[in-house]
């Protein structure tokens, strides 16, 4: 009999302490506050994802007329060698080769400068971008905003999209 008591008085424990719980966790719960933004969209319609995109292809466009250049210089000492006698041929060729690694130089160089530059803009938006929709989840009082990306978020609700929200805030000059 004293076993008895004993199990019936803990299951009575249990029951109140599940009771008592539940009641506990419903009167702290929290509604979880959460929105998505589409990181591509932002990223390719925020004005300066544009505007360095406009920067780097001008400095390319710089960098490859300066390779057309030297371009042209080799084919016009390949035509001039094929003129000269075979010891100015050796010299000529001599000097073709001191080019050609310059021209391979100048474009190791240039691919390598224009790589850094376009990462270091690239680290400069996504940190603004960044910035702003931390700034605005915390005055919002968003608890989680999400990327999107579709090969991971397979649905979100309308409401919760602030992708338009965020771009009007970084495109505002």
């Amino acid at each position: 009999m004293g076993k008895r008591i004993a199990v019936l008085v803990l299951a009575v424990i249990f029951a109140v302490g599940i009771l008592v719980g539940g009641f506990a966790e419903k009167a702290y719960a929290k509604e979880v506050k959460m929105g998505y933004v589409f990181m591509a969209k932002v990223f390719d319609e925020y004005y300066k994802t544009t505007d360095s995109e406009k920067v780097l292809s001008e400095k390319g466009t710089v960098k490859e007329a300066e390779r057309k250049k030297m371009i042209d210089e080799l084919k016009k000492m390949k035509d001039e060698q094929s003129l000269l006698s075979d010891k100015a041929k050796q010299e000529k060729q001599a000097a073709i080769d001191s080019n050609l690694k310059v021209l391979q130089s100048f474009d190791l160089k240039t691919r390598d400068e224009l790589l850094k530059e376009r990462n270091d803009m690239l680290s400069g938006i996504m940190g603004d971008i960044t910035k702003v929709i931390t700034d605005y989840a915390k005055a919002e009082g968003y608890d989680v905003v999400l990327n999107s990306d579709p090969r991971v978020m397979l649905y979100g609700v309308d409401g919760m999209d602030i992708t338009a929200t965020i771009l009007a805030k970084l495109n505002k000059k």
